[in-house]
């Protein structure tokens, strides 16, 4: 459909506060061609134009999913299901995978970690119309030290000549992000805690520098509170997980925090749709300590973005909104939320053709059953998905 009129009961164009009631959007040859009232737009539109009405919807921006993996299948053992599959079948795998993101209204996914470059090349697929998915930002395999979390995925370093000959790979390549593993995680046996450091502070700098050097911006997995502050110090673009570990607990330190607010820097929690089950899991006195820290970084003004780590165990690809759902436990208002799905992610991954409905920007957008703005819940009835202007089917 290369041109076609949409209405809907309300347009929420972006910012999330900026609404036009009885609203409507113009796309042609897949941007966005004019936004306005339905009645302006009905009538200065040649009638030849297609109309796709929908009462009662809204329309939106689509949605960002900040942190995925689409090579990982949400199991138990994604460490072997990784290693061991067949590359054809892990492609498949994940083109299906991304096609779940996307009927769930996202549409745009950041990949940050995969194995051989099979990312970029569904990338190339979806961008060239040989296969329906959502744009893919593509970190291909993350940095991390010898025997280091996910290490797994081909991108272990031990040397600064490694780290230089690591991130020139990944550029040429084709990544659109580099992605270190700063500190340690959970899906790594014997690898380094969660809490402990993988990079020193001047390796970390030297992968910022490295990084922009090829143009690309860094994303940090970062757990721990020591190491969160040497990759604000670094400068990297965005921080995944911030989760304020030591040995001995959760130590917030609102003092980096303010440094992540006065560089710019955005927060991806990476929280999964079962994130009552996770809760649960802790414990009730860690839990309510890593929602107080949430709150706390919240009111210090920190920027935060979507993202579902969707493949690790027990995060599924089609349960996007469960992510948001968390937020608005917390007591975040819809405005926010929703900003934190469209608005944030589109700045913090340096898309400056995305992320808002106005005239020439890319025609990514979601029809969706009702008004979120007054129920979350309304995300999960998605009527209609465009992507670059081509109507998906659901």
């Amino acid at each position: 459909m290369n041109k076609v009129l949409i209405t809907a009961d309300r347009v929420i164009a972006g910012p999330a506060d900026q609404v036009t009631v009885d609203g409507a959007v113009l796309v042609e040859s897949g941007v966005i061609a004019a936004v306005g009232t339905a009645a302006e737009l009905d009538a200065s539109v040649d009638t030849q134009v297609p109309r796709l009405r929908c009462p009662g919807a809204t329309v939106m921006p689509g949605m960002m999913d900040c942190h995925v993996h689409l090579a990982f299948d949400a199991g138990p053992d994604l460490i072997s299901a990784v290693a061991n599959a067949d590359p054809g079948e892990l492609a498949t795998a994940m083109a299906e995978r991304a096609q779940q993101l996307l009927a769930a209204g996202v549409t745009t996914v950041r990949d940050l970690g995969d194995r051989a470059g099979l990312t970029v090349a569904l990338r190339s697929s979806i961008d060239s119309g040989d296969m329906v998915g959502p744009r893919i930002v593509a970190a291909t395999a993350p940095l991390t030290s010898h025997g280091g979390h996910c290490g797994f995925l081909g991108g272990e370093v031990t040397t600064d000549d490694d780290i230089r000959k690591q991130i020139a790979r990944n550029a040429a390549a084709g990544a659109d992000v580099i992605k270190v593993m700063a500190s340690g995680g959970a899906l790594t046996p014997n690898g380094p805690r969660m809490w402990e450091a993988q990079f020193t502070p001047r390796q970390l700098e030297l992968i910022v520098e490295e990084a922009a050097r090829h143009g690309l911006g860094v994303a940090a997995h970062a757990h721990g509170t020591e190491t969160i502050g040497h990759c604000v110090a670094a400068g990297v673009r965005t921080i995944e997980h911030c989760s304020w570990r030591t040995a001995e607990g959760i130590v917030y330190d609102p003092a980096i925090t303010r440094r992540i607010v006065d560089n710019g820097i955005s927060v991806c929690r990476c929280v999964s749709g079962d994130w009552q089950l996770f809760l649960e899991q802790m414990g009730p006195e860690r839990a309510k300590a890593m929602v107080e820290l949430i709150q706390e970084m919240r009111e210090a003004g920190v920027r935060f973005i979507a993202g579902t780590d969707a493949g690790v165990p027990g995060a599924r690809f089609g349960d996007y909104v469960g992510m948001l759902e968390f937020f608005a436990s917390l007591g975040f208002e819809s405005t926010e939320i929703l900003d934190m799905a469209t608005v944030n992610p589109a700045h913090a991954l340096g898309l400056s053709d995305t992320g808002v409905l106005a005239p020439g920007m890319r025609a990514d957008l979601v029809v969706i059953d009702g008004n979120p703005l007054n129920e979350l819940g309304a995300l999960r009835r998605i009527q209609h998905v465009f992507t670059a202007g081509h109507s998906v089917t659901r």
